[in-house]
């Protein structure tokens, strides 16, 4: 459940008294000094609430606030109450593990942010006593979405993909009836006929997707087409298609497609639920900016994490969904390290329409222009063949692809027709003729294949009334009719609605029928086939701009330490004194001078380095004794420096040496930080690091509100 972005106050408070006496009082001493007995926590926890309520205490709190700090509140507040594994997921890339969890725990101390206990998940909340001064920030999620604005608008060339492109795909698979070799998998042959065709996109995938998004059956070695399910999708815009074909392909590439039907069924709903998060993505980029990748890869991840209630799984691996879209047109780089949008919505056969969007570059062949639609390139699909897809896009009509089309209900009058519109009467007397030719040979000899349905002749109105006039394909006689329906189930159903009570379903082969009735129940009706697409509803926090919070104050922050500092300076203080005083001034955590004058200091070595072996030696056993976490770097032969930030278990003894025995935090798959991508990988294994080898070991403080 979506918190909201600031609890009350005494919700807050209730976390601060809850905390372990000894977290509680390092805190409270850290504002007060000495607190005088008998106190009371709640009484305490009030005062330190006024004291963070007052203007000069929340300016300072802000001119404190640097640009990382805004990009963490931001965050948080985005995210709305995130677990710091939901941080490290979206600071992936940009900050390490050791060094987002050291901007937490400062801003923890410096009361910007605490944890609370929610059904056993440590989370993350912005305090509401500094709602003034973090409200803007936590508002404003442009810091974490940067972009740049382009001098022109990104548009795409002549030979990107679109609605002619997919319909050139489906021609050519229409047109290779042994398309699939006997043991399984695409042929050589269609392959590399594929390749010449499409140079540049992957047949098999496009092919693959189109079988999940419920457009095409296998039947026998080839593929026939889904009319219901190609009708639904014509009737997306040109971008939500290219959408749903790249949610199909990327299913069909990485979360193992399967030919069975009832698994497909189960697939098209992830394909569906993946098709919103592109549509969502789509519409938050801006063709006028061009944005880095980290940009897009957190508009993903949230889109994901938003989109959870719709029950949209995790784990999408957007390089590769990236990748995909730019291969399809919806993204372009632009320039190096960029990307932007390359599929503006009204693109390809909405508005605009070229005429003639057909052009009789011979006889027999044809251009399509962008501005056809994609009904009409379905229908040409049909009963043409593809020739080439580049910077323009070639059909040509041959007497096999003619047949094709006849085959599946056209006839040449259709064809000729069609063919006339969409050029404007600008085809040849030959190809009329030729036409007319093939069909009237095609009409002579004949085979039949699929279901029948018998009609008494007192029941042959039933021929004319829907919705069963809407499944026959043929008449072949008096009250014998060929249907298209795939399967008796769907027919008898039909027949139910139209009032038939008893309709006889005799077969010699139940299996075929069983299965072709299986195979049908596993489509959705075509209505219902391709859900609207919503585009994101996120709000401006989303939006990629120049941000004005959190970036000026970090200058004012400097001024301020530095009269922090002239203060200290002036205080007759030991060395251990002035060095943890001097700390808390770097760390930001000094609101006033009366933090500075008679606080009580307790000094700690948190940090020892090459030859200073006693000093890592003490640093390694104080943090074994209070489970704290440690940053070690130390120097590998072959891979330079490697970083990591672990728990030590113990100091053991090997051959007169000391090694450090610890777990590793850092999640497990990430790259170790200063180090060349994929060449080291934390093992899960606890590391063993001799203590003389280690450059820097360094303590870092735990969460006061615990881990």
């Amino acid at each position: 459940m979506k918190s909201p972005l600031f609890r009350s106050p005494d919700f807050w408070k209730t976390a601060v008294i809850t905390l372990p006496d000894s977290s509680f009082f390092e805190l409270l001493r850290s504002v007060f000094g000495h607190i005088k007995t008998p106190f009371n926590k709640q009484r305490l926890v009030a005062d330190l609430a006024a004291f963070l309520s007052r203007g000069e205490i929340q300016k300072t709190i802000y001119y404190y606030i640097d640009a990382a700090d805004a990009r963490i509140i931001s965050a948080v507040g985005l995210l709305g109450e995130p677990v710091q594994g939901e941080l490290d997921s979206f600071f992936a890339g940009e900050l390490s593990y050791i060094a987002l969890h050291e901007i937490i725990l400062n801003l923890e101390e410096r009361f910007i942010l605490y944890r609370f206990q929610d059904e056993g998940k440590n989370r993350l909340a912005l305090n509401p006593v500094l709602e003034p001064v973090l409200a803007p920030i936590a508002a404003d999620g442009s810091l974490l979405f940067p972009s740049r604005l382009s001098a022109v608008p990104e548009t795409q060339t002549a030979a990107a993909p679109d609605d002619r492109t997919l319909g050139g795909v489906l021609a050519f698979v229409f047109s290779e009836p042994a398309f699939f070799k006997n043991e399984g998998g695409i042929r050589k042959k269609v392959l590399d006929a594929g390749a010449l065709v499409f140079p540049d996109l992957d047949l098999e995938a496009l092919a693959g997707g189109f079988r999940l998004l419920g457009l095409l059956r296998e039947a026998g070695e080839g593929f026939v087409p889904h009319k219901g399910r190609l009708g639904a999708f014509a009737e997306l815009s040109p971008r939500e298609r290219m959408e749903y074909t790249a949610a199909g392909i990327y299913v069909f590439l990485y979360e193992k497609g399967t030919s069975d039907a009832a698994a497909e069924y189960l697939l098209r709903g992830r394909i569906h639920s993946l098709a919103a998060l592109i549509h969502r993505l789509m519409g938050l980029i801006k063709p006028e900016r061009w944005y880095p990748p980290e940009t897009l890869r957190r508009y993903g991840g949230i889109l994901e994490r938003d989109l959870q209630n719709e029950k949209i799984p995790g784990g999408i691996r957007f390089d590769k969904l990236a990748g995909l879209m730019k291969t399809l047109g919806l993204l372009v780089s632009p320039a190096p390290g960029y990307w932007s949008a390359g599929f503006p919505a009204g693109r390809a056969g909405e508005g605009g329409s070229v005429s003639p969007v057909l052009a009789m570059d011979s006889p027999f062949s044809c251009i399509l222009h962008p501005g056809i639609s994609f009904v009409d390139i379905l229908e040409l699909a049909s009963f043409f063949t593809i020739r080439e897809v580049g910077v323009v896009v070639r059909f040509e009509l041959t007497r096999e692809s003619a047949i094709r089309g006849f085959d599946v209900g056209l006839d040449s009058e259709r064809m000729i027709g069609l063919l006339k519109r969409l050029s404007q009467n600008r085809i040849s007397e030959s190809l009329v003729w030729s036409l007319k030719d093939w069909e009237k040979q095609y009409g002579e000899v004949g085979l039949r294949q699929g279901l029948v349905l018998l009609l008494a002749e007192d029941r042959r109105y039933l021929a004319e009334a829907e919705p069963v006039a809407a499944l026959i394909r043929e008449t072949l006689a008096p009250g014998v009719y060929l249907l298209s329906s795939p399967g008796a189930g769907e027919a008898a159903e039909a027949l139910r609605k139209a009032g038939v009570d008893i309709v006889s379903r005799r077969s010699g082969t139940g299996t075929a029928e069983i299965r072709g009735s299986l195979r049908a129940g596993a489509d959705f009706e075509a209505s219902a086939a391709f859900p609207p697409l919503k585009d994101a509803g996120l709000g401006s926090g989303m939006e990629a701009s120049v941000s004005v919070s959190g970036l000026a104050a970090g200058a004012e922050g400097e001024t301020l330490k530095e009269r922090f500092r002239g203060i200290l300076e002036k205080m007759p203080l030991g060395r251990e004194e002035r060095e943890e005083l001097a700390s808390r001034i770097n760390r930001r955590l000094v609101l006033s001078d009366s933090q500075l004058a008679g606080a009580p200091v307790r000094y700690e070595k948190r940090e020892a380095r090459a030859l200073d072996y006693v000093g890592k030696a003490a640093i390694a056993k104080q943090a074994i004794r209070s489970k704290s976490p440690v940053e070690v770097a130390w120097a590998h032969p072959q891979e330079g420096i490697i970083e990591i930030m672990g728990i030590p278990l113990t100091l053991e003894k090997t051959g007169g040496e000391s090694v450090l025995v610890l777990n590793s935090l850092t999640p497990q798959g990430e790259e170790t930080p200063g180090l060349p991508a994929g060449t080291t990988r934390i093992p899960a294994e606890p590391l063993r690091i001799p203590l003389g080898k280690i450059s820097l070991l360094r303590r870092i403080k735990k969460s006061i509100f615990g881990d």
